[in-house]
């Protein structure tokens, strides 16, 4: 709950349960977005969700949002603003306030956001909970980013449903703390890419997840895209991350809230396989050598 928003050297926001949960991101023009792909209102939303997102999967609920910005000179002023107002208007989904900030001047457009959130009186559900037996559960959208982002790499702009969920992801924000609620062990968003991302959660846990590709759905417009870019869409899904899906474990299947699905089991071991083998170029690396999420 916020007591005092901007305005002053700083904001006060209180923590009904003592504790407050933290996330921070930062976006880099020609990095994490493109000027000519996505319009100001396309970064606003996307700096708001993949914060926001972070907090939901700790199992709590978004309460407060600041944001740093670095501007070039030619920066129009009307970006600001439109990025303002998309920016609130995503963190008004999920009832968090935009409490303040601070705008400098620098060589490229830089976004620094900072995300807090509550947890409702229950305990953060993290990566290092999953236990052999659990079940692997997703929620949300995966692979339209990653294929709406091959699509403008290859200089096209449609399908436009397509492009459309890479400039602007819209994660399952509710599912989070949902998941919480229903005894999750592990949880995390898919921001690296789903095989990347039970990574982290198999290092974390120190347990080996099995992926099974069989459980993915591929909707029949990704199947369409990858056609005609000559790309297997099941790629997509398992490396694609900007989607800000959801994935947890669970002790069973009955415990998995509606509208999840099981896509596989966790057992005693390392790492991550998929359908029995290790899965090469398993997503986002931040210093890979090439590497861009734009």
């Amino acid at each position: 709950m916020v007591v005092l928003g901007p305005g002053d050297d700083a904001a006060v926001v209180r923590a009904a349960d003592g504790r407050v949960v933290a996330s921070t991101d930062l976006l880099v023009d020609g990095v994490h977005f493109k000027r000519d792909w996505s319009s100001a209102a396309d970064v606003g939303v996307k700096a708001a969700a993949q914060n926001l997102v972070d907090v939901a999967a700790m199992g709590a609920v978004p309460t407060a949002v600041l944001v740093a910005l670095v501007c070039p000179l030619d920066l129009p002023v009307t970006w600001a603003e439109e990025f303002t107002a998309a920016f609130d208007g995503e963190c008004d989904l999920v009832g968090a306030v935009l409490v303040g900030g601070d705008v400098s001047r620098g060589p490229t457009l830089t976004l620094a956001v900072t995300a807090l959130g509550d947890l409702q009186g229950r305990p953060p559900v993290t990566r290092s909970g999953a236990e052999p037996g659990d079940v692997v559960a997703l929620t949300g959208r995966l692979g339209w980013s990653a294929a709406g982002l091959a699509v403008l790499s290859r200089g096209f702009r449609s399908p436009a449903q397509v492009v459309a969920a890479h400039r602007r992801p819209a994660p399952p924000y509710a599912e989070g703390p949902v998941a919480a609620r229903c005894g999750a062990h592990a949880m995390c968003d898919v921001s690296d890419g789903l095989v990347q991302d039970l990574g982290h959660i198999a290092r974390a846990s120190a347990v080996q997840i099995r992926l099974e590709t069989a459980r993915l759905e591929v909707s029949s417009r990704l199947q369409d895209v990858g056609r005609a870019l000559n790309v297997d869409p099941l790629r997509w899904l398992l490396t694609g991350g900007e989607d800000h899906a959801l994935v947890a474990t669970f002790g069973s299947a009955s415990d998995v809230p509606a509208g999840w699905t099981v896509i596989g089991r966790v057992r005693e071991g390392e790492g991550v396989l998929v359908d029995g083998a290790p899965y090469p170029h398993a997503g986002w690396d931040a210093f890979g050598t090439g590497t861009s999420r734009t």
